[in-house]
């Protein structure tokens, strides 16, 4: 018969430490538990686990994935916000860039969720709460990304009319604002002729990006693009996402660009695009320097 499992207050008992103590083991992910009922719970297996030398305590994933990564995802599936943004400060204050905690701990994190849901493994309810627990993670890291000075030009990002996924679009605005673009961010499901009308209003407009994840809305991709070309004719149209195959793809819904499925990938585009229309610096022609004078010999 399965022993039944230990509540916290049990394991730091077990361990001789604060009940808090323990919390923050679970929190940070160092010791795994599971939320039943508003109750953590512990397997008493996995208690040994923090009860080893510190550099026998984990092996290595056998996949090669970095232990903070995988710590993500749990705190994530565990719907566990502050364990979860405790792993991102700890990242930060290793040294991590945003830019980096963003490609790579947020952005595989969620890859890999994604991925459980669709084999069966996590249930839709999981994978909901695992996304709603990132998308604040990700608007609290929003302001790390600011940059102050001179702004390389604007980018509009928006997801496709009927799309319900506004993540991407907010990954790839944040990234886009690390690298110094002002980013006009429109989120999840813009209507076509929102879409037209901003770009319509925005100065020095680099690019405007499309997000398209789900394969009922690519129609509504091509006529926001349209509705694009009406509005800003000149403006280079980015369209990417899980639901786009290819630059073909891209191109047969009217887009210039495709931009693939990862936020790197709409930077990469951008940053493309921002050299092509890079004006070569002009140098003012020198003034001729006048010969010396030499002094007559009168």
């Amino acid at each position: 018969m399965p022993k039944q499992p230990l509540t916290l207050l049990q394991v730091a008992d077990k361990l001789g430490v604060h009940y808090m103590t323990v919390y923050r083991y679970v929190r940070t992910g160092r010791l795994p538990a599971t939320r039943v009922g508003g109750i953590w719970q512990v397997d008493r297996a996995d208690v040994a686990l923090v009860q080893r030398p510190k550099n026998r305590m984990r092996r290595p994933p056998a996949n090669g994935e970095k232990p903070s990564r995988a710590r993500l995802e749990a705190r994530l599936v565990a719907s566990d916000e502050a364990g979860a943004w405790d792993v991102l400060e700890s990242a930060l204050a290793s040294g991590m860039e945003p830019e980096e905690v963003v490609l790579e701990l947020v952005g595989p994190a969620l890859h890999s969720i994604g991925a459980l849901w669709a084999a069966g493994t996590l249930s839709v309810a999981d994978e909901h709460r695992a996304s709603v627990v990132a998308a604040r993670l990700i608007s609290r890291l929003g302001a790390r990304f600011a940059r102050r000075g001179h702004k390389r030009g604007t980018v509009i990002l928006a997801a496709a009319p009927g799309e319900l996924h506004g993540m991407p679009v907010a990954i790839a605005a944040n990234l886009l604002r690390w690298r110094g673009f002002e980013v006009v961010e429109l989120g999840a499901d813009t209507p076509a002729d929102a879409l037209a009308e901003t770009a319509r209003a925005e100065r020095d407009l680099v690019a405007v990006g499309i997000a398209c994840t789900t394969a009922s809305t690519s129609k509504a991709a091509a006529r926001a693009i349209i509705a694009l070309r009406q509005a800003s004719p000149d403006v280079p149209v980015m369209l990417g996402g899980a639901a786009i195959a290819d630059a073909a793809d891209a191109k047969r819904l009217g887009a210039d660009v495709f931009t693939g499925g990862r936020g790197d990938e709409v930077v990469r585009a951008v940053e493309a695009i921002a050299a092509r229309n890079a004006k070569p610096r002009s140098r003012r022609p020198r003034a001729p320097v006048p010969a010396p004078v030499r002094p007559g010999l009168d």
